[in-house]
């Protein structure tokens, strides 16, 4: 592993000191590559407390270009940014935030036939796009390349955050918790059903914290489980999440009764 610098020591100090980090964790988040898919809502403020909070590596993949209507939830970017590459103009702003943090932009929809190199492969998938067909392919990635993966969504004042590690045989994928019947993109998006900007980032900053509980291990392990938040409440609650053995992605590695 690479060991912190000296920028970096005081860069994290306030994080460092905190027990169930210290300078073991920290340096495994150095050492750590998360590729974050979708560098909206979701993806920014994740994007941000990720590479602020010093993970090493992030690749970020989006298509999409900004808009106006993206300003008032998607913090990495200002006016000054519409019509540009969201990936692209995100790393540019993650760079300038924290130049130790190596950033790689992709232009381009990550889907189930990408490739990484070997010395590239992500050590965790952090998901905040706005379809069940693109989180159904992420998850199909996933789990053939036995890469953890933490799911993130909002709709209104509702969101949820989960970490799903269906290839090990006592976890579920995210196909075992929507099943089949959302393959399409057929699905509701925030363009439909409207989101409160701040909602966005409390989903978005919960699911940094979940990529981090998993490099780190503090507290406790949230493999297998989702939480539910509620902004109208407001509250939130955990639900566990079973392997379904008929799951046709992850179904075949569940553990022999």
């Amino acid at each position: 592993m690479e060991p912190l610098n000296d920028h970096e020591l005081d860069l994290y100090a306030r994080q460092i000191i905190l027990p169930d980090i210290g300078g073991v964790g920290q340096t495994r988040l150095k050492n750590t590559h998360i590729a974050v898919i979708g560098a909206g809502g979701i993806g920014c403020p994740a994007l941000l407390y990720l590479a602020s909070g010093g993970i090493g590596t992030l690749s970020i993949f989006d298509d999409d270009a900004v808009s106006l209507s993206n300003l008032h939830r998607q913090t990495l970017f200002g006016p000054q940014n519409i019509g540009q590459s969201k990936a692209e103009s995100a790393a540019e702003r993650l760079k300038q935030l924290n130049p130790n943090c190596n950033i790689i932009a992709y232009n381009q929809k990550f889907t189930a036939q990408h490739a990484f190199a070997d010395s590239m492969k992500p050590d965790l998938i952090l998901d905040g796009t706005d379809n069940f067909a693109s989180r159904l392919s992420i998850n199909d990635w996933a789990v053939a390349h036995r890469v953890p993966l933490v799911s993130a969504a909002i709709g209104r004042f509702q969101g949820q955050v989960g970490v799903f590690q269906g290839h090990l045989p006592d976890a579920p994928c995210y196909r075992c918790f929507v099943g089949d019947a959302f393959d399409s993109d057929d699905c509701d998006n925030c363009a439909e059903m409207g989101v409160l900007g701040a909602m966005v980032g409390m989903v978005g900053t919960m699911a940094a914290v979940e990529a981090m509980r998993f490099v780190t291990g503090f507290g406790q392990e949230q493999k297998g489980k989702l939480q539910l938040i509620d902004g109208l409440k407001p509250s939130m609650r955990g639900i566990n999440l079973f392997k379904d053995g008929e799951c046709r992605t992850c179904g075949h590695l569940k553990k022999a009764e």
